[in-house]
C-alpha cells in the first residue's frame, strides 16, 4: 500500500506544481515599431487622410510637425485597432515652433483614449483625453466630438471623479466627494497652477512634466470603467464611471511640433 501511495504522489506532483506556478505577466506590445507608421492611419482637417510630411519617423521617433508656415495642423495619428483594459505608456518631448492659431500659445497635444465614431468633420473623435500641454499634462477632458458611436448611434460620455472646484475649474482631489458630469468638461490634474496662462513656455511651480526639450513619460492605466493618469512616475489624475471603455488610441497634432517614442501597450486582465 505504501508503494502504491508513493507512486500516486509522484504522478500528481507535476500537476500540483503546475497549478501553483504563477501566470506569466502580460508583455508590453509596441504600438509603434520605430520604422514607420504601420498600424496607424492619419487624419487632419487640413489634409484629410493624406499625410504630406505631418507625421514622419526620424531616428526611431515619430515627429509631428504641428504646422507649416502660417498653417497649424489639427487632427492626429490613430490606431487601426481598438483597445480596452490596458496600460499605455509613451514618451514625448516638445520641439520648438507653434503654428497657425496656436502660434506663440502653449505647446499643445494629447492622447485621445477609447475613440469611437467618425473622424470627420474633425479634428477629434469622441473620446476621453489624456491632455498633453505645457503646464497641464495629465488633465482629463471629456471629448464628445461627434456624439456618435461606431455604428452611428447617439452616445453620451459620462465621468465620475473625486474633485473640488477651484474657481470654475474642476481639480482632481483624492479623498474628496465624487462628482459626475456628462459630455464635456475638464478635470485638471491635482497640481495645475491656478495662474496658468496660454503662452508658449508656460510652466507651473508644481509641474511634474519635464522642462522644454526633455522627455516626459506619460501613462494611462485603463481598467474597466476607470482611467488613471501617471506623469513621470506620479499619479496626477484618476476618474471612474466612464461610459466608453474601449476604442482606438489617437495622438493629436494641435499646432505644435512634438516628438513621440516608445509607445507601448500592456494588456490587463
Amino acid at each position: 500500500m505504501f508503494k502504491s501511495f508513493a507512486v500516486f504522489l509522484v504522478c500528481i506532483a507535476p500537476s500540483v506544481a503546475s497549478a501553483q506556478e504563477p501566470a506569466a505577466a502580460p508583455k508590453a506590445v509596441p504600438l509603434f515599431n520605430g520604422r514607420d507608421l504601420t498600424g496607424w492611419y492619419t487624419y487632419t482637417v487640413e489634409t484629410g487622410y493624406e499625410n504630406p510630411g505631418i507625421f514622419t519617423v526620424v531616428d526611431g521617433m515619430v515627429k509631428i510637425a504641428g504646422g507649416k508656415d502660417d498653417i497649424g495642423y489639427f487632427g492626429g495619428m490613430v490606431t487601426k485597432e481598438a483597445y480596452g483594459n490596458y496600460h499605455l505608456t509613451l514618451e514625448y518631448k516638445w520641439g520648438g515652433p507653434t503654428f497657425g492659431k496656436r502660434k506663440d500659445k502653449s505647446r499643445d497635444s494629447g492622447v485621445l483614449l477609447h475613440c469611437v465614431g467618425p473622424n470627420e468633420p474633425g479634428p477629434w473623435m469622441t473620446s476621453y483625453e489624456l491632455q498633453i500641454i505645457e503646464g497641464g499634462t495629465g488633465d482629463l477632458l471629456v471629448v464628445n466630438a461627434t456624439k456618435k458611436d461606431d455604428e452611428g448611434n447617439p452616445i453620451d460620455l459620462s465621468v465620475t471623479a473625486e474633485m473640488t472646484m477651484k474657481g470654475k475649474q474642476r481639480v482632481y482631489t483624492p479623498g474628496a466627494e465624487p462628482s459626475t458630469w456628462v459630455n464635456s468638461g475638464r478635470l485638471n490634474w491635482y497640481g495645475r497652477d491656478p495662474d496658468w496662462k496660454d503662452v508658449a513656455g508656460i510652466r507651473g511651480k508644481n509641474d511634474v512634466e519635464s522642462p522644454l526639450g526633455e522627455w516626459t513619460k506619460v501613462e494611462c492605466i485603463a481598467k474597466a470603467d476607470t482611467v488613471t493618469y501617471v506623469v513621470n512616475g506620479k499619479v496626477v489624475n484618476k476618474a471612474t464611471g466612464l461610459s466608453l471603455t474601449k476604442g482606438k488610441i489617437f495622438i493629436q497634432t494641435e499646432g505644435a511640433e512634438l516628438y513621440v517614442r516608445n509607445i507601448l501597450l500592456t494588456p490587463l486582465e
